[in-house]
């Protein structure tokens, strides 16, 4: 997820960051099961920057969590709601800090191996699920570099963890993207790399996804990305990751004819896994150079990014 999407608003952060103390989060878990709050720290006063008072709560959120009591992984009202306003803290701050707390947190979770590994499936529940709206596959790196140098699990245990890694360390934002190629109705071949223009967006997608038809249609009424294209700035190139080729080709007319429309017909993307396609459509943008500026992100997204470029 692009880090400039945040989950809830700064000035309600900033609120609970200055007014919460040392209140619990919740205060009813489950009649069943003992007791159990989360106790937040008290930033100190004379911390007054915005951004040192997150770092400071980010930094001390878990120092009054027991990681050894059980009991909380059966408490989602208590525990996974801190976490969750644990993620939204790390969203407001740099991403090399932001992970630094994350490896910080999870070295203090395997006091516990039962903990860590409810922590381990939150952590994917909300940083690599493509479904989440606070998905950050930056900080979700840091979370899999955690888990390859934990203590708590074995091997096997590790085995999806640095494949997961290896995928999420491709084409990061700032570093080039990798070329493939692809073929085009006329079963000429092309590659990424020899298309030209000051930006490209890159749409992974299905003939059979009705979100990618969705998210076709946006593009093609959208006046900004139409703007872009007739003044020769902005390529669209629209490709078909699967091995259907009769369905692509009978789908041919829902991409637009100002688009280039690819089917990747050796399967090279995923058979080597070139790109993180966990979720249908999966859209990038690279510049001029080919360097991902966006990566795997929804469309308001793009068109924001885009919208700024024109302001700009």
């Amino acid at each position: 997820m692009n880090r400039l999407v945040k989950t809830f608003s700064l000035s309600l952060c900033l609120l609970f960051i200055a007014c919460n103390g040392n209140k619990s989060t919740t205060e009813q878990p489950s009649d069943s099961l003992p007791q159990r709050t989360f106790e937040t720290v008290t930033v100190p006063v004379m911390i007054s920057d915005p951004e040192e008072r997150f770092e400071y709560a980010a930094k001390h959120y878990w120092n009054k969590f027991d990681f050894t009591d059980t009991v909380y992984i059966h408490l989602p009202e208590v525990t996974e709601q801190a976490f969750v306003n644990y993620i939204g803290f790390l969203g407001y701050l740099p991403i090399e800090k932001g992970a630094a707390n994350i490896k910080d947190m999870m070295k203090k979770a395997e006091a516990d191996k039962k903990v860590y590994t409810y922590f381990m499936d939150l952590y994917e529940k909300y940083l690599y699920d493509p479904n989440s709206p606070a998905r950050d596959e930056e900080l979700y790196i840091a979370v899999l570099e955690s888990l390859l140098s934990s203590s708590v699990l074995d091997e096997v245990q590790k085995v999806r963890p640095a494949h997961l890694l290896k995928i999420a360390l491709k084409n990061r934002i700032g570093e080039k993207a990798i070329d493939f190629a692809y073929t085009l109705s006329n079963n000429r071949v092309d590659r990424l790399y020899n298309v030209k223009a000051d930006y490209l967006i890159l749409f992974f997608n299905n003939p059979d996804c009705e979100t990618c038809h969705a998210v076709i249609q946006e593009m093609s009424a959208s006046l900004l990305i139409q703007n872009f294209i007739k003044n020769g700035r902005l390529k669209i190139l629209a490709i078909y990751p699967d091995d259907d080729e009769p369905a692509w080709r009978s789908h041919m007319s829902f991409i637009p004819s100002d688009w280039i429309n690819g089917f990747d017909k050796t399967q090279t993307l995923k058979n080597e896994e070139l790109y993180d396609l966990k979720a249908i459509p999966t859209i990038y943008l690279l510049d001029k150079d080919k360097k991902v500026v966006l990566k795997d992100v929804e469309y308001r997204q793009l068109a924001d990014y885009l919208a700024t470029l024109l302001n700009n």
